[in-house]
């Protein structure tokens, strides 16, 4: 059946979720259900099966985790609940999201299993007898197979996003992970859209669900500029010190999602001159309202908040949104951002949203119907600019508004016993004066890759200083017997041989899906795909770390192992053609372009 929408929303002290679990919703802030949430955590904690039919960014992942884990029997040790997520992005993202639900529960262990991980660290992590596994089907499958991975106690299952699995090629993974599940486990199917092959599998696997359809009708004001920065290098604060510099802003609330950040923002902040303050649910009222008639006033101009502590805050001179840690919902990001805009005013929200987030952002722009524009940093110089403007203007309203009789007698008296030039004495009051802050293009703010991102940085852009004139262990082409054979058009590929075709159901799009996903090599930099009736050729860039190509040969497509092989000279003639250049992601050249792969892959 179809649940409509209810006017009235319950909250979610009323929806029966277990105390350890409510608790943890209240820390977190939130307050009232989002619409899935609202209808789909009843059900579920009742046992029901779910058909959940909502776009990304609406709360799904807690519309199933907060009853679910009300369910779990923490004494039983046994794998009791499993998600299944197409990317390990977003299967990373469910882990987290369900470990902070779970922060109050004892001797509670989850465990995310994607490809790319070491084989090793997951088989150490399932021995712990983890009670929830999110992980992509291929992986969760080679555990089944393995005998790593216990489903004979499972109590429910869940499919995030089965549209996209759908798109990536995992369905047949799906339903083989399903048929090894018990018969009566509880499932629950979220999708944004709902083509036919997933509606024949919630036929075939869900057992009279209740069936639960979101139309978002989620909007902001067109009075509100909104754009993102792209988390890159830079570190936030430096990227927020840098806008601070440059915005035309009266008055600024930051948004970070938890207590100890509102806190440590602003105390940084504060640190390089700024006016700032913290708002949290752990203030007192007395205070909060203190803290927001300062602002008011003028006498702070940034405040750093969670959302619960920004509820109802209404600002007149609150001109500029910032969304430091993204949002987990679409509907969080409309509350944030309406703090500005309000009354008919132009208001500015930017986001910051990481290489991770990205989903979001477009989950993001698909519920409020616009589009949200990618802005650059200000650089040095423009920093630069912006500071000496500010000072000419200083400088042009002391001169008018100022006394300034005793000064120039001060100065003249200095200029004739020191015979000095009333230039250069001005000259050396104005570097006094901005000392602190450079007038001339500098670079004021720390520019170094965070660790992260140095992690996955291209050796050939680090300090050449730094590092070994080879590359590292972890870089090396594996040791073949024999070289890897090349296309004579496409020096930086080698052509692999798998052992599914057209036999078994494979299309490129499988192939593309399981390595992609397994082994983390953006589809970008798969080569050309031949399908043959009882294999298929593959290029994949040069140079596979032989930890790499071992796991890729023990993946599974449509039922069947990949056996990944090198293939032969002969086969490479056959299939060789006019192609573009990829490049390679195990050797660094000196005169070649930059490795992009070289910084996905390393050796765990």
């Amino acid at each position: 059946m179809s649940t409509p929408e209810n006017d009235t929303t319950p909250s979610f002290a009323e929806l029966g979720l277990a105390a350890p679990i409510l608790q943890a919703v209240q820390q977190l802030g939130y307050e009232t259900p989002s619409p899935i949430q609202a209808q789909s955590i009843p059900p579920l904690l009742a046992g029901r099966d779910l058909l959940g039919q909502a776009q990304t960014g609406t709360g799904k992942t807690a519309a199933f985790a907060l009853p679910l884990l009300s369910r779990l029997d923490l004494k039983n040790k046994a794998t009791q609940m499993l998600v299944l997520a197409p990317t390990r992005e977003l299967a990373i993202q469910v882990s987290e999201a369900i470990q902070s639900y779970a922060r109050h529960l004892k001797d509670f262990h989850i465990l995310p299993i994607y490809g790319g991980q070491s084989m090793g660290i997951q088989l150490r992590s399932l021995q712990r007898k983890p009670q929830v596994v999110v992980g992509t089907p291929g992986r969760i499958l080679d555990h089944i197979r393995r005998g790593t991975l216990k489903l004979d106690k499972l109590e429910a299952l869940v499919l995030d996003e089965a549209d996209e699995m759908l798109r990536m090629g995992f369905i047949d993974d799906v339903e083989t992970i399903l048929k090894e599940t018990p018969e009566n486990r509880q499932v629950a199917l979220f999708s944004a859209t709902m083509p036919g092959p997933i509606h024949r599998v919630a036929q075939k696997y869900l057992k009279d669900p209740v069936d639960v359809r979101i139309q978002s009708k989620t909007s902001t004001v067109t009075t509100i500029n909104q754009r993102y920065w792209q988390v890159t290098g830079m570190h936030k604060l430096d990227a927020l010190t840098r806008i601070l510099e440059v915005e035309d802003f009266d008055g600024m609330i930051i948004f970070v999602r938890t207590k100890n950040a509102t806190v440590e923002l602003a105390e940084k902040l504060e640190a390089r001159g700024y006016s700032a303050s913290a708002i949290n649910g752990d203030m007192n009222q007395a205070l909060r309202e203190k803290t927001i008639e300062r602002m008011k006033k003028g006498s702070i101009d940034i405040l750093i908040a969670t959302d619960v502590a920004a509820r109802g805050l209404d600002i007149e001179r609150m001109s500029h949104v910032v969304n430091y840690d993204i949002p987990y919902d679409t509907e969080s990001y409309v509350h944030r951002i309406g703090r500005t805009g309000r009354a008919g005013r132009k208001g500015e929200a930017i986001l910051f949203v990481s290489p991770r987030e990205t989903r979001m952002l477009s989950a993001i722009e698909k519920a409020t119907r616009q589009v949200i524009t990618k802005m650059q940093l200000p650089s040095s110089e423009d920093i630069a600019d912006r500071r000496v403007l500010q000072f000419m203007e200083q400088l042009s309203e002391t001169i008018e508004s100022q006394e300034l009789a005793y000064f120039e007698t001060l100065i003249s008296q200095y200029q004739k016993e020191h015979d000095a030039d009333p230039i250069a004495i001005a000259a050396a009051l104005a570097f006094l004066v901005q000392k602190d802050r450079p007038l001339k293009p500098v670079k004021h703010v720390t520019e170094r890759p965070a660790r992260e991102d140095r992690e996955r940085a291209p050796r050939q852009e680090r300090d050449r200083s730094e590092r070994p004139a080879r590359g590292s262990r972890d870089e090396r082409p594996p040791r073949e017997k024999r070289p890897a054979r090349q296309h004579p058009n496409e020096p930086d590929m080698d052509t692999y041989r798998v052992e599914v075709g057209r036999a078994d159901k494979i299309e490129p799009r499988n192939l593309v899906g399981a390595i992609a996903n397994e082994s983390g090599i953006e589809s970008q930099f798969i080569g050309r795909i031949t399908i043959n009736e009882d294999h298929s050729l593959i290029d994949l860039p040069q140079g596979m770390p032989k930890d790499m190509f071992q796991q890729l040969r023990k993946i599974w497509v449509n039922s069947k192992q990949l056996n990944m092989s090198l293939a032969t000279d002969e086969a490479v003639a056959e299939s060789a053609a006019d192609r573009p250049s990829r490049r390679n992601f195990s050797k660094d050249r000196k005169d070649g372009p930059k490795s992009k792969p070289a910084k996905k892959f390393k050796k765990s």
